[in-house]
């Protein structure tokens, strides 16, 4: 029973759509009409107001250190669980009719709770490779597949958990996959 309770909590948790919160708030505007529609920072960076891109970046990541690290803490058999319920909220959110975000600040927020490690070799490759190409959603790809790797090179076992985060990732950015082989994606300024 704990297992549901965990894994519902944290998917309302991961839910909370915190970019379409602050730029209704701050700018009368709907996220989702805006840029690519979605409600991640990425997008709230477009409706050009960097306070709230960076905020809604802060509050998305937050809200899964939040649920992640208590249960970490109080009931690790079930951190796995807590971390996939809070992702999936994020992407799958009940209260837009499961069109969410693409989940990337969320699992940054998990990299982090899970082990600090984790979270630094997502950070510094999704850096490497935005200074390199200037494309937020190509650095988000290739740092989210830099986790499984570096779990397979260090000989650590959670591979298969996050090989399933890496094509959860990749299926939430295929639309940007698409503009990114046609060459057509949009590059990113975040300053």
């Amino acid at each position: 029973m704990d297992y549901l309770i965990i894994a519902a909590i944290s998917y309302l948790l991961g839910s909370i759509p915190f970019g379409l919160l602050l730029t209704n708030l701050f700018l009368k505007k709907d996220i989702r009409e805006i840029g690519s529609g979605n409600i991640g920072a990425t997008n709230a960076l477009r409706a050009g107001n960097k306070f709230i891109g960076y905020t809604t970046l802060l509050l998305d990541i937050f809200k899964a250190v939040l649920p992640v690290l208590y249960v970490k803490l109080n009931y690790p058999d079930f951190v796995y669980i807590s971390s996939l319920s809070v992702f999936l909220g994020h992407v799958f959110p009940l209260w837009l009719k499961f069109k969410g975000g693409k989940g990337v600040a969320t699992y940054v927020g998990i990299l982090f709770s899970l082990n600090f490690i984790y979270g630094l070799v997502f950070g510094i490759t999704w850096i490497i490779i935005f200074l390199i190409s200037k494309y937020s959603s190509l650095s988000s790809l290739i740092a989210s597949l830099s986790i499984p790797i570096y779990l397979f090179i260090s000989g650590k076992n959670q591979i298969i958990f996050f090989g399933i985060m890496f094509v959860l990732i990749f299926y939430t950015h295929r639309e940007n996959i698409k503009r990114l082989k046609n060459k057509e994606e949009s590059k990113t300024k975040i300053y």
